[in-house]
């Protein structure tokens, strides 16, 4: 079941620019659920690629997905994603979303994990620590030929190259 706007009491809107985390520790080490689609269907994954910066005059986060993923199909149809960080306690559901496919298994379940619908198409966890929303401004494939170090083509045994998406960063959120 979803929990509504009112699941959003648990947290507070915050201005990105007051967060003080270290973002390489969040991604890297805390890893993040990104997770899209809309209150009846949507898929997440665990990923550690992606980052935070400021382009074209917006606060931004980039993300990566190949298209093999599940959750590819559902960032591709929706207008916006969402970066969901976990405290410790959730590293095991973390690397059980990061293993599984939301094809063959009902993760959210198995994790335990309460999905929370901010908008129409922006979905999260009640469980999150913080929480990111961004709507897409732009996506590129990840393209061989401009490896400059050709050692990077080792991540990608299965030739499977991720696809990049810009998102605006519209609103954060963080745990009361």
């Amino acid at each position: 079941m979803i929990s509504e706007k009112s699941g959003l009491t648990k947290f507070v809107e915050t201005d990105i620019l007051s967060i003080e985390n270290n973002v390489f520790k969040w991604v890297e080490k805390e890893w993040m659920l990104i997770t899209a689609g809309t209150g009846e269907n949507f898929n997440t994954m665990t990923a550690n690629w992606g980052g935070f910066g400021y382009l074209w005059k917006k606060n931004v986060c980039f993300i990566f997905v190949r298209p093999t993923r599940y959750t590819y199909q559902f960032t591709e149809e929706s207008n916006f994603f969402t970066l969901s960080f976990f405290e410790e306690k959730y590293r095991d559901a973390l690397n059980y979303c990061g293993t599984y496919s939301g094809r063959d298994v009902n993760k959210i379940e198995k994790c335990g994990f309460t999905p929370l619908q901010i908008e129409s198409d922006v979905i999260s966890f009640e469980e999150a620590k913080l929480i990111i929303t961004a709507r897409k401004i732009y996506y590129q494939d990840i393209n061989p030929l401009n490896f400059i170090d050709t050692g990077i083509d080792k991540n990608y045994p299965k030739k499977d190259y991720h696809r990049m998406y810009i998102g605006e960063i519209i609103k954060a959120y963080s745990k009361q």
